[in-house]
This record gives C-alpha cells, sequence and structure tokens, in this order.
C-alpha cells in the first residue's frame, strides 16, 4: 500500500473538475472582484480554485488602476472550506508553487500533507493577508473552516444577516484550521467555545466580538460593499498600504505569526495521529459524515 492510498487520496485520474474557471475576476471602476466560483459545491476550496484565486488576486495586485480588492463567493454560500469530498479533490495533484517550496505528491507519510498545507493554505493565507491593497471579504451564507481562512485574511468583512461562521474540525481530531487566527479574530474564551463545539456563530454575533465590520443583507450585500470600496478607493494608495502593514504589524507584535506557526505544527500532528489511529488523516471522517454532523448539530442548537 503507498502513500495515497493509506491516506484515502484520490489517484490524478479520478480528479473531475465541474468547470475550467473556478475563479472569475471582474472589474468595476478601480476596485477588482474576484469570485469563487464552485456554486455547485458551495465554493469548497480545491488546489485548481487555490492556485486560481492566487493568479486573481496577483493580477488585482499588478493593475495600477485597481484600488480595491473584493472576495466574494457565487451563490448560496461564501464558502464551505476545503474540498474534502468533490469530484475535484484534487489533493494528489503536482501545481507551478508559488513558494519556496517543494512538490508535495512524493512525498511520503505525514510529509505529503505537511508540505503541501505549507504551500497552499499558512503560506497562502500569508500572502494574500500582506497585499498592498486593501481587501474587503462579502461574506453569504457559510462561511466554515477553510472559507475563515479566506475571510479572515481580508482587511474588512461585510457579512449578510443570514451568514454565519464555523469550525467544526475539532470533530476530526484537529484543534483548528491551518492558518490559525482564532485567538486574534476573537476573544480567548469564545475562541475556545469556537473551536472545541464547532457551532455556528452568526453573523451578528461575529459583528458583536468585532469579527465582523458590517452587517448587510442578501439583497444588500453588493451595493453596501461597493459603497465600501469606492470610499476606500479615493484614498491615497501608499497610505492604504501602510496603513495596513501598520495594523497588520501589531498583530505580529502580539505573536500572531509564532502561534499560527506553533498551531500549524499541531495541526499535522492531528493529521498524523488520525492516519495511525483511523482510516484517514481526517480522523476517519468524510466530506459526508462531516456534513451530516454538522447539520444535525445546527438543527438541535
Amino acid at each position: 500500500m503507498n502513500d495515497l492510498d493509506r491516506l484515502v487520496e484520490p489517484k490524478k485520474a479520478d480528479i473531475v473538475y465541474e468547470t475550467d474557471e473556478p475563479v472569475r475576476y471582474e472589474v468595476d471602476g478601480a476596485v477588482a472582484h474576484v469570485i469563487m466560483n464552485r456554486p455547485q459545491f458551495n465554493n469548497a476550496q480545491n488546489s485548481q480554485m487555490t492556485y486560481a484565486l492566487d493568479e486573481a488576486f496577483q493580477r488585482a495586485v499588478n493593475d495600477d488602476d485597481v484600488h480595491v480588492i473584493v472576495l466574494r463567493g457565487e451563490g448560496k454560500h461564501f464558502s464551505a472550506g476545503h474540498d474534502i469530498g468533490t469530484p475535484g479533490r484534487d489533493v494528489a495533484k503536482s501545481w507551478d508553487r508559488k513558494l519556496l517550496l517543494p512538490d508535495h505528491t512524493n512525498k511520503p507519510g505525514a510529509e505529503f500533507l505537511y508540505t503541501r498545507e505549507h504551500e497552499v493554505y499558512l503560506g497562502m493565507c500569508r500572502r494574500w493577508r500582506d497585499m498592498p491593497k486593501p481587501t474587503i471579504a462579502a461574506v453569504q451564507g457559510a462561511c466554515i473552516a477553510g472559507g475563515l481562512m479566506l475571510a479572515w485574511v481580508c482587511d474588512l468583512i461585510v457579512a449578510t444577516d443570514d451568514a454565519f461562521f464555523q469550525d467544526p474540525v475539532n470533530r476530526m481530531g484537529i484543534p483548528g484550521v491551518e492558518y490559525f487566527a482564532h485567538g486574534f479574530e476573537l476573544p480567548p474564551r469564545i475562541a475556545k467555545e469556537f473551536i472545541l463545539l464547532g457551532e455556528r456563530m452568526s453573523a451578528e454575533r461575529a459583528y458583536n466580538f468585532g469579527m465582523v465590520n458590517r452587517l448587510s443583507t442578501r439583497d444588500t450585500l453588493l451595493a453596501d460593499v461597493k459603497k465600501m470600496a469606492d470610499e476606500l478607493a479615493t484614498r491615497p494608495r501608499l497610505g492604504n498600504w501602510l496603513t495596513k502593514q501598520a495594523l497588520n504589524h501589531v498583530e505580529e507584535l502580539r505573536g500572531k505569526r509564532s502561534a499560527s506557526d506553533a498551531v500549524f505544527h499541531m495541526h499535522h500532528f492531528a493529521h498524523a495521529q488520525s492516519d495511525l489511529t483511523s482510516r484517514n488523516s481526517l480522523g476517519g471522517m468524510d466530506a459526508k459524515s462531516m456534513a451530516a454532523a454538522n447539520k444535525k448539530q445546527a438543527g438541535d442548537n
């Protein structure tokens, strides 16, 4: 049995993409819209989408006429998180990597996921957080697990009144998603509740804790984001960048990078433990069982 069999990961031949355009790119005046485009799977993030997001962000950064970047999700939900069960799940595929990291596909055991997720999760999220232009996440519906990471790297979050935030991966024996910003987005005791119980947090509650900047509705979300983005676009470009750097620096002084480094290693220790004690690196769970458990929990609450 090889490592991919033991990890229960799909082979390259098994990957079937439902779209050649997992991310759309649109420009409205001085604002670029980066739009996750897998609504059939609630914008679950496979590598195809992740690398397309990186290309879109790079395109927006390279365009001097773009002053603000908006991240959106097509369809009912912002993002259901990392792809752990669609036909387009492509963890076994090689990509033209963006960071100085080796290919993960030929790595044995725990090194396989550890190498991959350094690139596509921890590394890319840090890369996107440091973009020199203001970023706004427009969140509707579900923002779950890996979806949190995409919203959290943005400078501002506008959420609809029916949006919810959730990190249920403790159900898999994992202490939160790979880009661990929980303790900076939420008060520590609330962050513990958020991870340990894995319950849905409403947009209103997230707003009250300061994780969300503005509340909106599905009917007004784009208009509300446009008003904010257009105002930001009138501000000096360098001033916007320096403001981002200043406040990101404050987070680093508070230990954000060190904390996320430490938890990334805990996360992969959990993957390795699960790989040794259950049928896969996700604590024996898959997309179907996670969805069922989350749905039942939401109903119980």
